[in-house]
């Protein structure tokens, strides 16, 4: 497993490396879709491999 894999990023720093805003990746949150995030220690919390891996599905799905 890579080291990036457990580098955590906030929901800021999260909607900042996909160029979306934070207010996107809140809603995302509430329906069910995006990046998985999970809630740690009050913050919302995204792990880096998890939104490159959901950024390079959504490439993939746009190929189909």
């Amino acid at each position: 497993m890579s080291a990036t894999a457990f580098e955590l990023k906030l929901i800021g720093e999260a909607s900042e490396f996909l160029r979306v805003p934070v207010s996107t990746l809140r809603y995302w949150r509430q329906v069910g879709t995006g990046p998985q995030s999970a809630r740690i220690g009050g913050r919302v919390m995204y792990k880096q491999i998890d939104l490159e891996n959901w950024l390079n599905a959504q490439f993939d799905q746009d190929a189909s």
